[in-house]
């Protein structure tokens, strides 16, 4: 008998004996409706369902997270696509914009130049590696399109067809050092040449070149077209003068002259095929 009360069994069941006898002392000291086996279980594993109950909370803040990132992202989102649609009807406004200028300036050149005669085009190509900004336009021979032709942007010269196909044609503009137009000044009258410059077709503006050294030409001065040439008619508008400088080569002088119009920024132009020499 003495070898059951030492057995590892005996003391294993007097152990959980006692356990359910104290938690039945604690319940009923306490006062709480629970049973012995309730509380004795409730007491062993209240540490296992304090950790399990952290971890549940913890996942639902960590998927609480989530949810507010994703709307947070959704809102972003949709913030960017309406900046997105507000820059695009920017943009749809500024060409509608400069449209309507176009017509506008086409329209005052056609009623005092009614012999005028005009074909509309496109731009449908650049060269972006032409330091001179030649462009390739919608319209050809079969729209009366010659070679020579003016081209230009509302009452302003922005180069001459260069060369003609049947459905489309090139423009050299007067960035180019090969362009080259009789000019004058319209307070002082005075005549000369305005052509191209490497150096000056990189910042957009081209020169009215072999001005006298006591010209009278200066800064702020319009210049235009002076129709001495049968293939260019009097008084299109080329642009202004940015400032007067000296030619390093002989005695003369130049204006430099900025176009009236930014050539790379159009995007349609008028082609002057006709007009009364």
């Amino acid at each position: 008998m003495s070898s059951l009360f030492k057995s590892t069994r005996f003391k294993l069941i007097s152990g959980i004996i006692a356990l359910l006898l104290v938690g039945a002392l604690l319940a009923a000291a306490g006062g709480r409706r629970e049973t012995v086996q309730s509380a004795v279980i409730g007491t062993v594993f209240a540490p296992c369902h304090y950790v399990a109950q952290k971890i549940a909370n913890g996942i639902d803040d960590i998927f609480g997270v989530v949810k507010g990132d994703a709307q947070y992202e959704k809102e972003i989102n949709d913030l960017k696509q309406e900046v997105g649609d507000l820059r695009s009807q920017l943009v749809d406004y500024e060409n509608l914009k400069n449209q309507n200028e176009l017509y506008k300036q086409f329209l005052e050149l056609k009623e005092e130049n009614p012999d005028y005669k005009f074909a509309e085009a496109s731009i449908i190509g650049r060269d972006s590696a032409d330091i001179y900004k030649s462009f390739t336009i919608s319209k050809g021979s079969i729209n009366g399109i010659k070679k020579g032709d003016a081209v230009l942007w509302g009452k302003y010269l922005v180069g001459v067809i260069d060369k003609v196909y049947p459905d489309y044609s090139v423009v050299r503009t007067i960035l180019d050092v090969n362009f080259n137009v009789s000019a004058y000044e319209i307070l002082s009258n005075e005549i000369s040449f305005v052509t191209g410059n490497a150096k000056l077709a990189r910042e957009g503006k081209c020169k009215m070149a072999n001005l006298s050294s006591a010209t009278k030409v200066s800064y702020g001065s319009i210049i235009c077209t002076a129709g001495i040439s049968t293939s260019m008619p009097k008084g299109l508008i080329i642009g202004t003068v940015d400032e007067i400088d000296d030619e390093a080569t002989d005695i003369s002088s130049y204006a430099v002259i900025s176009p009236g119009v930014d050539i790379e920024e159009i995007t349609s132009v008028f082609i002057l095929t006709d007009f009364k020499k």
